[in-house]
């Protein structure tokens, strides 16, 4: 069995300098991944640059991304040749389509901004005391994933901030239903630690509660190995 992995975070490109990312450290993911590659598993890790990853192993093939668009294509050459997708990475819900200082805005209409090139390919200008940075929706991944292979186990992680149990659940709930996942992991940042994980594995059927990531990991492997 095939495990496809994905872990870190993705960075979206304001210009050749700098980048808009987000705080994911893909800690988790290589807890997930070694712990596969320790059962026996062949695992193909999709990960950033930056994210923390398991040690070398000869049963693991990792493919490096930057941005949304990169796991896009990683994906949809990896989807089809694998059995489990354990979705971990934290994938940037907007990236930036346009950069313009303030004092631009206010003489010209935003539209008139737009017309002009963009300007990604260099480094914008920093001598302007106020940028407004316009940003457009990524696409949702997780809900392509069941298109690019219908047979698939799909895994995918849910992370809210501040909220109760009861929220919680059901929100991972609702994401299961509308991503075709077969579990989603959901875990609040607030309690979240170098230490402590504490997260619930919500099935169809089923609610299942970890604490670290040590036990994330191991009940992640039962649930594949239940379920194969």
């Amino acid at each position: 069995m095939k495990i496809l992995i994905t872990s870190g975070g993705t960075s979206e490109p304001i210009d050749q300098v700098r980048a808009i990312t987000n705080q994911s450290t893909g800690r988790l993911g290589r807890q997930i991944a070694q712990t596969f590659l320790e059962a026996g598993f062949a695992v193909t890790l999709i990960t950033t640059p930056n994210a923390m990853k398991p040690q070398a192993h000869p049963k693991l093939q990792q493919i490096l991304i930057k941005t949304t668009s990169d796991l896009e294509s990683a994906l949809q050459e990896q989807v089809p040749n694998h059995h489990v997708l354990i979705h971990s990475m934290a994938v940037s819900d907007y990236r930036p389509l346009q950069m313009v200082p303030l004092e631009k805005l206010q003489e010209v209409p935003t539209y008139q901004v737009f017309l002009e090139p963009e300007q990604k390919g260099g480094k914008h200008s920093s001598t302007a005391k106020h940028q407004v940075i316009f940003l457009e929706k990524t696409p949702k991944l997780i809900q392509k994933i069941k298109d690019w292979n219908p047979a698939i186990r799909l895994i995918g992680f849910k992370l809210l901030v501040s909220v109760s149990s009861e929220e919680l659940i059901s929100i991972a709930q609702a994401s299961l239903k509308k991503n075709r996942a077969d579990l989603i992991v959901a875990n609040d940042l607030s309690q979240i630690d170098q230490e402590q994980h504490p997260a619930f594995l919500v099935g169809p059927e089923q609610i299942d509660q970890a604490h670290t990531k040590q036990e994330i990991a191991h009940k992640l492997l039962d649930f594949v190995r239940k379920e194969s």
